[in-house]
């Protein structure tokens, strides 16, 4: 199992190089990096000179490809062009969009998979047509328009009530005050865009796990269970959920990826 798991990282190592290369030499291609400090009316050319220099923007694009990992690798990914450095807003934001992905990826799992097996054990039912019609609704609705919708309902009840129940934006209060007070704060900080990002995939787990639960459910080693006199809660817990939720996990993996473009957005 180490040695698979070691296999596998060292074959997204060229994966994660390429990437690179690919955006960043998109990225450089496209326009001119100093553009905002050459439209600041108090940079005079000496310092744009000196910052292209320093910067290495005079060497040719594969030059400035190989500064631009020295930095990555030894100077925390230098600083901007205004000489910011680059790291502390790059970890503030990586650990503030991490705490939306993990919260909403917890939450869909563990919304999705009961319904998904509801789902399954009562097919064909209003229940199971039910989330068909939600689900495909789930996958139309672009993230962004649904965290507007939300922030714009929410803000309409505290006009209209004054009653605060989720913040619109921000990650914290002013003065978040300290233990259960500072979580409350930033439950109600976060609650909004993880019901965003979550109900996404909600919508696809819940299909993914209805899918393989009716598969599993037809297996043979299910049939003989209940033959030798398995109780079916036990049954659907210990032998087909379990087999269901192989595929799910796989699943996952593939979508955080894609959580992570998503929550972005929704932030």
């Amino acid at each position: 199992m180490i040695g698979y798991v070691l296999r596998r990282v060292a074959y997204s190592i060229p994966v994660v190089i390429a990437a690179s290369i690919v955006v960043f030499f998109g990225i450089s291609s496209i326009g001119d990096p100093l553009a905002q400090l050459r439209r600041s009316p108090n940079v005079s050319e000496a310092t744009i000179q000196a910052t292209v220099e320093a910067k290495h923007l005079d060497e040719p694009l594969p030059v400035q490809y190989l500064y631009w990992v020295q930095d990555a690798f030894t100077n925390a990914f230098g600083t901007t062009t205004f000489g910011q450095e680059i790291w502390p807003d790059l970890s503030r934001a990586a650990l503030n969009t991490l705490q939306l992905v993990i919260a909403a990826e917890l939450i869909a799992l563990l919304v999705a998979v009961p319904i998904g097996v509801i789902s399954a054990r009562r097919q064909y039912s209003a229940f199971d047509y039910g989330l068909t019609g939600v689900s495909f609704l789930g996958y139309s609705i672009p993230v962004f328009w649904f965290a507007l919708m939300l922030q714009v309902i929410f803000t309409n009840l505290y006009l209209e009530t004054g009653v605060r129940i989720f913040y619109t934006s921000g990650l914290s209060s002013i003065d978040p005050g300290t233990g259960l007070a500072f979580l409350v704060d930033r439950l109600q900080h976060l609650a909004l865009p993880i019901i965003a990002v979550a109900y996404v995939n909600v919508a696809a787990y819940s299909r993914y796990m209805r899918s393989e639960m009716l598969e599993v459910m037809n297996a043979q080693y299910l049939q003989t269970a209940r033959a030798k006199g398995v109780v079916e809660k036990l049954v659907m817990r210990r032998h087909a959920l379990r087999n269901a939720l192989i595929p799910i996990a796989t699943v996952v993996g593939l979508n955080i990826g894609l959580t992570f473009g998503g929550s972005i957005v929704a932030e």
